[in-house]
C-alpha cells in the first residue's frame, strides 16, 4: 500500500518528453496550503560554471569570457565557461572539464563558490559555480555545436558590461558580482 505524502511537494508524475538535454515532466503537487494542482517541470541533470581568472588576483584581474552564439537568445552572449554534468559525473570534475573544453586552459585549483537555481519556476536545474586559478593555456576541444570566441576582458570592465546590459547571461552576471564582491573586495 502507498502511503501518500501530507507535506508539501510532489504527490505523482508523468514524464512528457526525454530529450537529449532535458526532459519535461507533468507533476500533480501538495502546495503549502494542502491544495493540489499540476506544474509542468523542466528536469535537467544540472551543470557547472567557471570564472576562470587570468594572472594576478590584483585589484583588477583579468577573467577568461567566452562570446557564445546562443541560438535561444537570437545572437551572441558573453558567459564563463559551463556545461551540463554528464552521468554520475561530480561538479568539480564537470567545472575541469568545461574550463578545458571550451577555452583549452586548466587550472591549478579551482574553488567551488556557490550553486543556484537557474529558474525554479519551471526547471530543477541548478548550477554550480566555482572560480579557477592558476590557468595554463592550451588546446580547446569545443563540441560541434559551440560557437565560440575567447574574450578576455579585465572585472571591472565585465562589471561594467553588467551594468550596461552588455552581459545578459545571468549566471555570468551573478558569478561576476560574487566573485567581486566577496572574493576579491
Amino acid at each position: 500500500m502507498a502511503i501518500e505524502r501530507q507535506g508539501p511537494g510532489k504527490i505523482i508524475g508523468t514524464r512528457g518528453y526525454t530529450g537529449k538535454v532535458i526532459s519535461i515532466d507533468i507533476d500533480t503537487v501538495r502546495f503549502p496550503d494542502g491544495s493540489t494542482g499540476q506544474l509542468e517541470m523542466v528536469r535537467h541533470p544540472g551543470a557547472s560554471a567557471v570564472v576562470p581568472l587570468l594572472g594576478d588576483l590584483d585589484d583588477d584581474p583579468e577573467v577568461l569570457l567566452i562570446r557564445q552564439y546562443r541560438y535561444a537568445a537570437d545572437g551572441y552572449l558573453y558567459e564563463i565557461p559551463a556545461g551540463r554534468l554528464d552521468d554520475g559525473e561530480e561538479p568539480l570534475a564537470c567545472a575541469h572539464r568545461e574550463l578545458k573544453e571550451e577555452t583549452g586552459y586548466t587550472a591549478s585549483r579551482v574553488e567551488h563558490l556557490f550553486t543556484m537555481f537557474t529558474t525554479p519556476g519551471f526547471t530543477d536545474e541548478k548550477i554550480h559555480l566555482f572560480m579557477a586559478t592558476g590557468l595554463e593555456a592550451g588546446e580547446w576541444k569545443r563540441e560541434a555545436d559551440e560557437f565560440m570566441e575567447l574574450a578576455p576582458t579585465k572585472l571591472s570592465r565585465a562589471l561594467s558590461m553588467i551594468e550596461q546590459g552588455e552581459i545578459q547571461d545571468a549566471k555570468t552576471a551573478l558569478a561576476l558580482l560574487y566573485t567581486a564582491g566577496f572574493l576579491l573586495n
